[in-house]
């Protein structure tokens, strides 16, 4: 009895949208046992047309594949969805389809006679069609992509995994933010996974819905005729346009969903979604759109070809190449009429001379959008993370980083200096990446063979598109910001004695004096001036001793 009243009380609390999974899935399992009404599979069956669409439109607009992390479980749903309507179809079928060619339903009736023309001939040349589509095309495909995917993100694993401890060891990333990327490669290694299963799902559907085709024609048959004393004609004619368009309707569902499988493992991961993408690859170079208007025009004029269709369809391409070209070229005049105000003669004054750096980063002039801060530039982000880093460990904030172009060093090196001197440099190549050795490799990967310029490590500069291959080969892959920035984490971390003068110790004990303001009292001036102090802590950082602890010292 206390149960009976605990329960309203438990589903008023429960999270409705916990409680949708388990009851779709029972409502799926009843489909398969309960006979239904033909109104009842007409909206089951548009309801499973809409979660299709409704799913390829998903992976459509979909960046990266860990958007839609949960298209394994909804590919294995809807196919449970379309064999456990086929169930139910089926039984409508056997036992009302005597009665006309509406007995299952309006939907089903629509694909058996208006999508086929009332011939079930016709019929069953296009359900083959799409078999072969779904099953061999679209279905291998995308199987074989997820399985190659599972298999080189199982590989990548370790080198993802060090280059993410090589960027929180080197102050660029926090331990949040490490964590979330350990995560997202966990994640994407379940998800090809996944996918390669899940593809088996979608081809067993095909197979299914070949043999529910066959076994409904035969079943209809055998009991039209025998059973409803029909005509073989008729029975023929009822039933194969009854499971024809039964068969369509699952295999058009089951297409489209193969399509946004195919789309989500085939895609690479950027920030557009795939129409952006194919649009701005395909349409981009307006070179390729005057060749192909030209050859389409020259196929026009060839006697026998449809003249109006491909003159119209060339004359569209040569005007969008135009297009094209002209705006890029208004867009290159524009940016060269843009030149820089010329500044007016000044005498020289005190104010010429410039206080010298204590800390520099100097880019050559290919290098400056990695630095520029206008357009929120990730180096810059990491360059000040390296002074949290460095003040966290050695125990006192380093100068700020002064960082410009200079147009008298090569365009991709870059040069750090401490007070004006040049103490470390090196070369990077801006759209590129870099694959560092740990000495546990693979194999050789195609590029400029080079050396890290922080360690020493040998080194290979590819392109953007061989980072996994390099990966599942044992290499450490970074961007040119990323060696920049550890390579200044690493050469900051040499010159810390170098790093603490007057001001810097000054600053120390203010910061002591709010915690302890009698021993700074007692300490400086009265038995140790600042210059020897500086010296002791010099000393000490040069010996590789943080001085985090001040008190003690």
């Amino acid at each position: 009895m206390n149960s009976t009243f605990r329960l309203p009380a438990l589903l008023n609390g429960a999270d409705w949208r916990q409680l949708a999974g388990p009851l779709f899935i029972v409502m799926i399992l009843a489909m398969m046992v309960m006979p239904l009404p033909p109104f009842a599979l007409d909206v089951l069956f548009t309801f499973n047309i809409a979660l299709s669409v409704i799913v390829l439109l998903a992976s459509l607009y979909t960046r990266k594949a860990l958007d839609f992390a949960a298209f394994p479980t909804i590919l294995l749903v809807s196919t449970l969805l379309r064999l456990s309507l086929n169930v139910a179809s089926t039984r409508v079928v056997l036992l009302e389809g005597h009665t006309g060619p509406d007995a299952a339903g309006k939907v089903i009736e629509s694909f058996g006679h208006f999508l086929v023309g009332g011939n079930y001939t016709v019929g069953i040349v296009v359900f083959i069609i799409l078999v072969v589509i779904n099953f061999v095309v679209i279905t291998k495909g995308a199987g074989r992509i997820a399985e190659v995917s599972a298999r080189f993100t199982l590989d990548a694993m370790p080198g993802k995994q060090m280059a993410i401890d090589a960027d929180l060891n080197a102050g660029l990333i926090g331990e949040d933010e490490a964590r979330k990327r350990r995560s997202e490669v966990a994640q994407e290694a379940d998800f090809y996974g996944s996918m390669d299963g899940a593809s088996k799902f979608v081809r067993g559907d095909a197979i299914a819905g070949i043999l529910i085709l066959v076994i409904n024609i035969l079943g209809g048959l055998a009991v039209g005729v025998f059973q409803h004393d029909l005509s073989f004609a008729d029975a023929a004619k009822n039933y194969t346009l009854l499971a024809i368009g039964d068969g369509l309707v699952a295999q058009i569902t089951a297409l489209i969903i193969s399509i946004a499988a195919g789309i989500i493992v085939s895609r690479v991961s950027t920030e557009q979604d795939i129409s952006s993408q194919v649009l701005s690859h395909i349409f981009s170079n307006s070179q390729v759109l005057y060749i192909t208007g030209g050859i389409l025009g020259l196929m026009g004029l060839t006697p026998g070809m449809p003249h109006f269709v491909f003159i119209l369809l060339s004359a569209g391409l040569i005007a969008m190449a135009w297009y094209r070209s002209h705006s890029q070229g208004e867009e290159e005049s524009r940016e060269q009429m843009i030149a820089p105000p010329i500044p007016e003669p000044v005498d020289a004054s005190w104010a010429d001379v410039e206080p010298v750096d204590t800390l520099g980063l100097e880019v050559g002039y290919r290098l400056i959008p990695l630095v520029d801060a206008s357009n929120d530039a990730e180096l810059v982000k990491r360059i000040k993370g390296i002074r949290k880093k460095f003040a966290r460990e050695i125990g006192f904030l380093a100068p700020p980083v002064h960082i410009r172009d200079n147009l008298e060093i090569h365009p991709n090196s870059y040069r750090i200096t401490l007070k004006g001197v040049e103490i470390a440099s090196g070369d990077v190549q801006v759209g590129q990446l870099l694959a560092i050795d740990p000495g546990n490799v693979s194999g050789a990967m195609p590029g400029a063979q080079t050396r890290e310029p922080a360690f020493g490590l040998p080194a290979v500069w590819i392109d953007n598109g061989l980072r996994e291959q390099a990966q599942s080969m044992g290499y450490t892959v970074v961007d040119a910001g990323t060696v920049i920035a550890t390579h200044l984490n690493h050469v900051v971390g040499m010159h810390a004695a170098e790093l603490l003068g007057r001001q810097e110790v000054q600053q120390l004990l203010d910061h002591l004096a709010k915690e302890s303001p009698k021993l700074v009292e007692d300490l400086v001036p009265k038995l140790l001036p600042l210059s020897t102090l500086q010296k002791v802590l010099q000393n000490l950082l040069s010996e590789g001793v943080h001085i985090r602890d001040m008190r003690t010292i």
